[in-house]
């Protein structure tokens, strides 16, 4: 069974840091990109970044020189640092995996919540 889930998510003051974390397991097929969305009260989800299992990342320009995303590849986790956070960071994040064959896998969705 495919699972993937996140962890990491919480209250933080503007300007404030968070670090994300993802792990999938489960499929038996390989990983070819990990990344982040999110979504916040009446907002479309949206990418956050992504990265793929050569390592090139790409970035909201909402998030971009703030946030940096990393991938353990021996351990299928992907991370999310998140530096000077700010109130409109606030959303729900989301896991997303997709693998070799059998496509997109989603978290559960962790929350960071920044306060002003």
């Amino acid at each position: 069974q495919v699972q993937v889930v996140e962890s990491g998510g919480g209250l933080v003051q503007s300007g404030g840091s968070l670090r994300l974390s993802c792990a999938a397991s489960g499929s038996g097929f390989s990983i070819v990109r990990m990344g982040w969305y999110r979504q916040a009260p009446g907002k479309q989800r949206e990418l956050v970044a992504t990265i793929t299992d050569g390592g090139s990342t790409n970035y909201a320009d909402s998030v971009k020189g703030r946030f940096t995303i990393s991938r353990d590849n021996t351990k299928s986790t992907v991370y999310l640092q998140m530096n000077s956070l700010k109130p409109e960071d606030t959303a729900v994040y989301y896991c997303n995996t997709m693998f070799l064959i059998i496509g997109d896998y989603w978290g559960q969705g962790t929350q960071v919540t920044v306060s002003s």
